[in-house]
């Protein structure tokens, strides 16, 4: 499906000059020429005639995101608070925008829980998907938007709910996720129960009732929505993605799956493991520049030094994915390197070719950003060679 943006209008030719290109493993001064939307021409030496001079500033892919927390956001922003889905999905994407993402795979949760108590596991993926996919249209979007369907296996609806996407759906990423308390994101249990009760305000005997229910949907359901998530990915012909892999065994299992990204592995073992077995791991931002993780889990910066990081997500925070970026890079001395984990990186192992590079032929989605001590300040972006933000 080709991307529809609001601004659909584009210059024939743009130049931008004076700029420090972030290319394929390096950074060097010279210029870019767009055309009709693409990258037509990249080189150095004098400032072209009626080119924009960037004035020294970094210029580099637009940011492509795999994994992110903001449209639900968005959608609720307070516990049992509805937002107008319209209105909500155009703050989205401005929010995107506006921190250099110019590819979202927007993740949106299948698998609902109809029986257990839990009013925000109603089902919304379908509607949710249509809604997105009417705005595009509308070309009421800046950036381009992909689906990321969250495969819930501890859940009720699960196969129902995959049954009712397609091949022509725009799927790029299914992932599979089992928050089954005990194992994985929530190995300790307190901090699952720190986690439902502090957002839902379940009381203690309404937790263990909640736990307990889960356990019973697992073990009756919880092999069969594994199968049948697999078997959708490929249907949809979507990369398949695990989550929160803490063991060896659990990547084996993921390896037997044909899964090729990792997201946010708990431990070294894991990451290790998906590296042995050529699956990409994904690692939060918010992690990397908070200098740990939130659950206590293992930090991005270790793998980072491991040489086990691949890929970063901004996770609940868009802001955070240039800022990781880029403090990546400084930390490894290496800003190709750094920023390739928001661009080249993510761009390939979802399956897209045609962007994020600098490169002749790749779709002209670039930003532009100065530093401003440690912090990168966006001063343009660009989606198909249209400003957008």
């Amino acid at each position: 499906m080709k991307d529809e943006m609001a601004n659909s209008t584009r210059q024939a030719e743009m130049v931008l000059a004076n700029v420090t290109l972030v290319l394929p493993g390096e950074t060097r001064s010279g210029h870019l020429v767009v055309r009709d939307g693409k990258i037509a021409e990249i080189g150095s030496g004098a400032v072209p005639a009626g080119a924009v001079d960037c004035e020294g500033d970094y210029l580099t892919p637009g940011l492509v995101e795999l994994h992110t927390d903001n449209l639900e956001r968005h959608i609720t922003p307070r516990p049992k608070v509805h937002w107008p889905h319209h209105a909500a999905i155009v703050a989205h994407d401005a929010e995107l925008c506006g921190c250099g993402i110019t590819t979202v795979f927007d993740a949106i949760r299948v698998g609902s829980i109809v029986e257990g108590s839990r009013g925000d596991y109603r089902r919304y993926a379908r509607p949710m998907a249509d809604e997105i996919a009417v705005m595009r249209k509308a070309g009421a979007l800046k950036i381009s938007h992909k689906l990321h369907l969250r495969a819930e296996t501890c859940s009720e609806t699960l196969i129902e709910e995959l049954s009712e996407f397609g091949p022509e759906d725009n799927v790029g990423i299914v992932s599979l996720m089992d928050h089954t308390p005990g194992q994985r994101q929530f190995s300790d249990i307190s901090k699952f129960e720190d986690y439902v009760c502090g957002k839902h305000g379940l009381s203690k005997e309404g937790f263990d009732k909640y736990v307990e229910f889960l356990f019973d949907l697992h073990a009756r359901l919880g092999e069969r929505h594994e199968a049948a998530s697999v078997e959708a990915a490929a249907r949809y012909g979507a990369v398949l993605a695990s989550h929160d892999d803490t063991t060896r065994a659990q990547v084996e299992t993921s390896a037997g799956h044909g899964i090729g990204l990792a997201e946010f592995p708990t431990t070294v073992e894991a990451a290790r493991a998906c590296h042995d077995h050529g699956i990409k791991v994904i690692m939060g931002a918010p992690n990397l520049i908070r200098g740990g993780s939130h659950s206590g889990n293992v930090s991005a910066a270790e793998l980072a030094d491991l040489g086990l990081l691949d890929i970063l997500s901004s996770d609940y925070v868009p802001a955070a994915l240039l800022q990781a970026a880029v403090q990546l890079g400084e930390h490894w001395g290496d800003m190709a390197r750094g920023l390739a984990t928001v661009t080249m990186a993510p761009a390939r192992a979802s399956g897209l070719t045609d962007r994020g590079a600098l490169e002749i032929g790749q779709r002209a989605d670039l930003i532009r950003f100065a530093k401003r001590g440690n912090v990168p300040v966006l001063r343009g972006v660009f989606v198909e060679g249209a400003r957008a933000g």
